[in-house]
Parts: C-alpha cells; sequence; structure tokens
C-alpha cells in the first residue's frame, strides 16, 4: 500500500454542528449531500463531515493522471485532524477501510456500509463473485463502447431496488452528474477486484481494532453479504448487521435505522471501554 496523497482538492460538506465527528464517504455517482439523510436522524448530535470524490458534487473532475484510489483516500484523510467516527459506502466503505489501516489511532469508530470490496468474494465465495462478474456484463460492454450514458444508467440499474426511481424517471440533473461520474468506475477495479492496495493483508486487518460495524440491506446483491462475512471473519472487532427491506442503497433510504445502529455501536464501544466519544 502506497501512501495517499492529496493531489486534488475537493469540495467539503458539513452537516450538523453537533459535538461528535463523523467523517462520511458516499458511493460512486452519488455526492456528498446523500448523507443528509443520516445527519437529520442523528438529530443533531454530530458534526457531520462528507467530501465529495474527484469528478462528483462540486469536487474538480479527477484529473486522470494520478491514481484515484489514492486521490480519493488523501482527501478524506485531510479530514481525520481528531478522533473521528468514520463511515463509508460501497466505494467509499473501502477508502473507509484503508484510512482505518493507516490511521487507527485517528478512528473511534468503523462503519462500513454495503462494502463492494470484491476482492474478498473472490476469494471466500468464488461462485457469487463469478455471478456479479457475469451481472456486470452489459456495464462493461458499454464501457467498452464508450457509451458512459449507457454505462451510467445500468450500473444504477444493477444497484437500485425494484422501487427505486427508474433512469427516465431521475431529474436531468442527477443524470447528469451519474454520467459526469462514471468513468472513475474501471479506475477502481484494481482495487475492488483484486486488492491491488493490500487491504486485505492480515496484519493490516489487525490494525483495524477500533469497534466496527458492516451493514448490508436484506435485499442487496448476494455478493455483498459474503463480503461483508469476509470482512467480519478477518477484522478483530467487527459485527455484521442487515437492515431489513433495504438495497444497496440502504444509508439512502433507511436513514433512520442507519442512524440506530451507529448510535448502538457507539454506545457499546463505551460499555465495553473503548473510546468513542
Amino acid at each position: 500500500m502506497t501512501a495517499p496523497t492529496a493531489i486534488q482538492s475537493g469540495f467539503v460538506r458539513r452537516l450538523g454542528d453537533g459535538g461528535r465527528n463523523l467523517l462520511a464517504l458516499h458511493c460512486t455517482i452519488a455526492h456528498s449531500g446523500a448523507w443528509s439523510g443520516l445527519a437529520k436522524a442523528l438529530d443533531g448530535s454530530v458534526c457531520l463531515v462528507a467530501p465529495d470524490m474527484l469528478s462528483h458534487g462540486r469536487s474538480p473532475d479527477w484529473d486522470g493522471q494520478s491514481d484515484f484510489f489514492d486521490a480519493v483516500t488523501g482527501l478524506a484523510a485531510v479530514e481525520l485532524t481528531e478522533p473521528t467516527d468514520l463511515v463509508g459506502h460501497s466505494f467509499g466503505a473501502i477508502v473507509a477501510l484503508r484510512l482505518a489501516i493507516e490511521h487507527p489511532d485517528r478512528i473511534r469508530s468503523l462503519t462500513l456500509i454495503e462494502p463492494v470490496f470484491f476482492a474478498v468474494a473472490k476469494q471466500d465465495a468464488p461462485d457469487l463473485f463469478d455471478q456479479h462478474l457475469r451481472e456486470s456484463q452489459p456495464i462493461e460492454a458499454a464501457f467498452q463502447a464508450g457509451d458512459e450514458a449507457l454505462a451510467a444508467r445500468l450500473f444504477n440499474r444493477m444497484w437500485s431496488t425494484d422501487i427505486s426511481p427508474k433512469w427516465p424517471d431521475l431529474p436531468e440533473r442527477t443524470r447528469a452528474s451519474m454520467v459526469r461520474g462514471i468513468h472513475v468506475v474501471p479506475a477502481s477495479y484494481p482495487v475492488l477486484y483484486d486488492d491491488r492496495a493490500g487491504l486485505l493483508d492480515p496484519d493490516g486487518c489487525k490494525r483495524v481494532s477500533m469497534p466496527t460495524l458492516l451493514l448490508s440491506g436484506s435485499k442487496t446483491h448476494p455478493t455483498i453479504p459474503a463480503i461483508c462475512k469476509g470482512l467480519q471473519r478477518r477484522l478483530p472487532n467487527a459485527r455484521h448487521e442487515v437492515v431489513q427491506g433495504a438495497g444497496h442503497m440502504l444509508p439512502i433510504s433507511h436513514p433512520r435505522e442507519t442512524s440506530v445502529l451507529l448510535q448502538d455501536l457507539w454506545k457499546a464501544g463505551q460499555e465495553t471501554g473503548v473510546t468513542t466519544g
């Protein structure tokens, strides 16, 4: 793992003015505003700090030259100036895991929501990994054809549930922002599929000793629970919870349930003598 370097600056949103610092890292083709519901559900108890990934939200476009994973990790690491609770969703969860490995002294608790760390499934559940690859083929074909609009539409569909808004029903601004960010997806493959950053190294996993919560939705893709269970086995202080009725976008669709589980995690850390606040 190479140390990330913040070679590009980005936009950071701050929600709430509570006494507890919470750094929240959003998923691909979303933006920092996706955490607004969770911040509201936490009812003013936190100061939620949410960077926009490069090529997302109000941050500038990724330069396409630097390592994307290094760049977004570096941007997030800038916000770890004092002990902080850390939550990441989807690709943001993998960035959060890296931060926990590299800066364990600055992180009170870690929450990984729907982590798309397919390298875990590749090792632990190869049949599910192969199923995911098959289901992703239309997206890959769109990338190969240079059709980023189609790739964004298919990517959004794959990670949505039956009750999610359909692509034509989304506001034009939302669709445009998704198309803008979709090009970073292939740039993440070496990390997500092959663990190019070495996050699964046993010595690194041992460093993630803070209270850790792994969250998946009951209606998500079958690969995700396998990834959560695999990470639970590898991380020394982790537990896995399932949010009933939720899909991949559970922190957006189920902010109240997410907030309750976060507060339970923080409370459990205090009761066991772990410094979480």
